[in-house]
């Protein structure tokens, strides 16, 4: 039995003219807005909201506010588990890099932000929705995100990693709904004000299992904390430059998907509970189908069931089970 994983890396630019490919989930965030009569326009305006948004939290030497531009590239991440060619496109996730116009140089951001996985839509649509059908009271299996996790960390130690890129991921997502966040007296020059949950998630402990630490900073200019997955150190690994990056783009992206939270006229006080219910927001200009969204992960869930995990169990349990990761 072969246990040695091999990964194939490839990217692409995102940019006006990108199209998802056959592979992507088309629930993730840059997929939703490529797809439809108003795609070009979707990009175009979501790629300029991104560059305002850097320019905006990068102003120091930049009076005109337009020094930068980010581009972004998608990157697949396809797993080959028996050695055999066939691969299954195990993740997605989105590269910044950062383009001074006035030296002309580019800059390497963050890899990771956006984070896309058919297996965690199997654990969320399927497997946890199958664990509590019928049951008087909602749990979470024992066993619940240890394959993924386990095959995540595999991953970022991967030869083919490495390779590729020169830092560790960090991978932004929204604050939940159901969660209170309380504002302390710390404070990050770019990455803004922290905040604190009021309990753990179940997101949370699953990307726990990932290997992942979170943190909740609010940053300049914005209305709400945004949630930090990340190892190490956040505040001092990556460069004020490189989180921009980050946050410019993932916080774009949040306008877009949920502008009750990300774009609210009122600023997160000290005591912050999100609230998808929130008429008081601005729509951005830019088309987002959110119940496909909601709709659509259950037949991705479908999809890893049948092109991955059961066709691969033995081989998945095996190695999970003698795993050292």
């Amino acid at each position: 039995m072969n246990n040695d994983f091999t990964f194939t890396i490839k990217s692409i630019c995102l940019d006006e003219n990108y199209h998802p490919s056959d592979s992507t989930r088309i629930t993730t965030n840059f997929a939703n807005l490529a797809r439809g009569e108003s795609r070009q326009a979707n990009l175009r305006n979501a790629l300029k909201m991104i560059d305002n948004s850097f320019n905006a939290l990068a102003h120091w030497d930049n009076p005109a506010a337009d020094r930068y531009s980010v581009e972004l590239e998608i990157v697949s991440v396809d797993m080959d588990v028996e050695g055999d060619g066939e691969a299954f496109p195990s993740i997605e996730i989105l590269k910044t890099n950062i383009i001074d116009n006035k030296t002309n140089e580019r800059i390497e951001g963050i890899v990771g932000n956006n984070f896309s996985s058919y297996v965690r839509d199997y654990d969320f649509s399927i497997l946890l929705l199958d664990h509590n059908k019928d049951q008087p009271k909602f749990s979470i299996p024992a066993d619940f995100g240890d394959l993924h996790g386990k095959l995540f960390k595999y991953f970022v130690n991967s030869n083919a990693y490495k390779k590729h890129f020169k830092k560790l991921p960090v991978i932004c997502l929204s604050v939940s709904d159901n969660k209170t966040y309380y504002r302390t007296e710390n404070q990050h020059p770019v990455l803004g004000v922290e905040y604190q949950p009021n309990e753990s998630s179940l997101t949370e402990q699953y990307f726990k299992k990932m290997g992942l630490q979170v943190r909740y900073f609010m940053p300049p200019n914005s209305v709400a904390p945004l949630a930090f997955y990340f190892f190490g150190d956040l505040l001092n690994d990556y460069s004020n430059l490189e989180l921009i990056s980050t946050i410019s783009t993932m916080e774009t992206f949040q306008k877009v998907y949920r502008p009750e939270i990300y774009n609210a006229n009122a600023v997160a006080g000290k005591c912050y509970q999100p609230n998808l219910n929130n008429q008081d927001h601005s729509i951005t200009q830019i088309v987002y189908d959110r119940a496909e969204r909601g709709q659509l992960a259950i037949e991705q869930g479908k999809f890893a069931e049948e092109h991955f995990i059961k066709p691969y169990q033995s081989v998945l349990e095996h190695w999970s089970a003698n795993c050292a990761l």
